[in-house]
């Protein structure tokens, strides 16, 4: 096996000196492995392969020059060419199917670490997602199972290799004559020394880089979406964030420069030892080739076995220090896996058939779960963020609501006072911490997830859509909808003839979160996209605020028709949403304290008439 000009460096002993593998560590990665265990074998045996064959030039020099040229045998010097040139062709071939092998263990195990990972992570809760960072997550989903793959193939690779090379020389040179084989080992020392106190600079310089190049990466992440160039031009702040980035990318210009100044003295310095061991073997050996202690020809395959030597002992110096970098990635994999999932169906969890929609909230408490229950330490320290600092404060205290099957309730109250919450807790996007939610009788912990969401719709204040066409939003609901299908929801979310006043109709490309539409025509689309999945729960979460009159009359009649015969909890400021539910609950300090229809609610007097009378919910114009 060749191995690359960075497996020869020295390697960082500094990162990985306070390292402690987790128990069990190496058992979990040869599960990953073990699929690919026929496909390691043969690597491993086309490595020793290879070395053999590699060994088989300079004996061939030898047997040439010491035997057939002396005896004047032109069928022996035919033989040993045809020898010759068979080894390199094994030797090619051999090459090749390391290649294969290494490729395909390598790619197949980032397939599988990265489909587990994405499985895992869809299985997370949303609390993860509220408190880690995406680059974060798609770090291990990128960088550590690349890294973690290296374990099994480039360093389980390299090392073998390395091993059986230095071990089948050093005993060929043995056999030829061993004391200029001491002699090739006495030099070594020269070179070790001072290439690992380089190798200590180029990894502090090449640490400093990716410093340099995160930073470079974040200030790109955060101007280039929409919302970040939008702000950087309103700002008028371009030449000051153009003298940032070059900042930044002379700080990656420079230390590049030193790195690449360090990495050439590395190899000149290979090279220097390595010339001075073959000139020391063809000093001394040609005295002793004069003396007739040797011949000429073990003299010349001498020459050529000693520059095997240096390049694999230098490559285990690093052994270590390679291999634990890639279990330590590894073990960031196995961080997000071993995860906990504090959403989870219980055994035994029965499906949701044919729901009628109604929903009881028994006397709830919930608080918002620890970083320790939902998230990963490690992920979340890279974004500044501590494990100790949950609030201990009950968000919902108790809180009791019924809503018939059909009936549309609007839940109001200050900001802060639950509302949210309350609406989280019947997907199960958190699960209470004391009481019950309930579905048609059944309580939601007691229900398939696939089951339990697919009843429910819900509709937020800023409505998600990917960076894709319309119609793949709207069939988000429903990948199999057709054309007609689509038609018909757009329709009754009053945003067809929108779209279809569009150049490329519902192939237009939203853009990023669906920044080409305005707010009401995502509110329309996520309306429409909600009537595809055709929920019997629905969940409108702010859904008309921050919209002109215009598109919340238009909302409004979308919405309409979407809440006919199903059951609907509403989150609103706006009053024209509001009095159009059949009842209105109250929510203050985590509890519903009044519960009514406006007009009944306006006449008692109470917390949702002081609301009113204070201007907080908001009329319409």
């Amino acid at each position: 096996m060749r191995m690359p000009p960075h497996r020869m460096m020295p390697g960082d002993s500094d990162a990985v000196r306070d390292v402690k593998l987790a128990d069990g560590t190496a058992s979990r990665v040869w599960r990953f492995a073990r699929p690919y265990r026929a496909t390691i074998v043969v690597f491993l045996v086309a490595i020793l392969a290879s070395a053999l064959l590699a060994l088989v030039p300079p004996f061939v020099i030898r047997a040439i020059l010491d035997d057939a040229i002396p005896s004047d045998d032109r069928g022996l010097i035919g033989v040993l060419a045809a020898i010759a040139v068979a080894a390199a062709l094994g030797d090619a071939g051999l090459a090749i199917l390391q290649r294969w092998c290494s490729a395909k263990v390598g790619e197949g195990l980032i397939l599988d670490l990265r489909s587990s990972l994405f499985e895992k992570v869809q299985r997370l809760p949303i609390a993860f997602f509220t408190r880690t960072p995406t680059g974060s997550i798609t770090s291990r989903l990128n960088t550590d199972v690349i890294g973690a793959q290296t374990a099994v193939t480039s360093t389980l690779g390299s090392v073998v290799s390395n091993v059986v090379v230095l071990v089948t020389t050093l005993a060929a040179m043995l056999a030829l004559e061993w004391r200029l084989t001491l002699l090739t080992l006495i030099v070594l020392p020269l070179f070790i020394v001072p290439a690992r106190r380089v190798g200590t600079r180029l990894q502090g310089i090449s640490r400093e880089q990716m410093g340099h190049n995160a930073a470079m990466n974040t200030q790109m992440t955060e101007r280039f979406n929409v919302s970040g160039a939008m702000l950087v031009k309103l700002f008028g702040s371009g030449p000051r964030e153009k003298d940032s980035f070059d900042r930044r990318a002379r700080g990656v210009r420079d230390t590049g420069i030193q790195a690449a100044m360090y990495g050439r003295v590395f190899f000149v310095a290979l090279g220097l030892v390595a010339a001075i061991g073959t000139a020391a073997i063809y000093g001394l050996g040609a005295i002793m080739v004069v003396d007739g202690t040797i011949e000429v020809g073990t003299l010349v395959a001498l020459a050529a076995l000693v520059t095997r030597v240096y390049q694999p002992l230098t490559g285990l110096t690093n052994a270590r220090v390679d291999l634990m970098t890639s279990m330590v990635s590894f073990e960031r994999v196995f961080e997000v896996l071993d995860a906990p999932e504090s959403i989870r169906e219980r055994p035994g969890a029965v499906d949701l058939v044919d729901p009628t929609g109604a929903i009881e909230f028994d006397d709830v408490v919930f608080r918002y779960p620890p970083a320790s229950d939902t998230a990963i330490a490690s992920m979340e320290q890279n974004a500044g963020l501590g494990m100790d600092h949950d609030p201990d404060v009950d968000v919902l205290r108790g809180l009791s609501l019924t809503v018939a099957s059909g009936e549309t309730v609007a839940l109001v109250g200050s900001s802060g006072a639950g509302k949210s919450t309350t609406i989280s807790l019947v997907p199960r996007l958190y699960d209470v911490t004391g009481g019950a939610v309930r579905i048609d009788g059944v309580d939601v912990r007691d229900l398939t997830l696939d089951t339990l969401r697919t009843s429910i719709g819900v509709v937020s204040q800023d409505p998600h859509l990917f960076h894709e066409s319309i119609g793949d939003n709207l069939r988000y609901a429903d990948p199999d909808a057709t054309d007609e299908r689509l038609v018909e929801a757009a329709r009754a979310a009053r945003i067809h003839e929108t779209i279809a006043a569009l150049p490329d109709g519902y192939d237009t490309v939203v853009g990023e979160r669906g920044y080409r539409l305005s707010g009401g025509e995502k509110q329309r689309l996520a309306i429409a996209r909600l009537l595809l999945k055709d929920p019997v729960i629905m969940i409108l979460d702010e859904a008309t605020s921050h919209l002109d009159n215009e598109n919340e009359s238009h909302i409004q009649e979308a919405l309409e028709h979407a809440l006919e015969g199903r059951t609907a909890l509403v989150i609103a400021h706006r009053l024209s949403t509001i009095r159009s539910a059949d009842r209105i609950a109250f929510i203050e300090h985590g509890r519903v304290v009044e519960i009514g229809t406006h007009d009944e609610l306006v006449a008692s007097g109470g917390r949702y008439a002081q609301q009113l009378a204070a201007g907080e919910l908001v009329a319409a114009d």
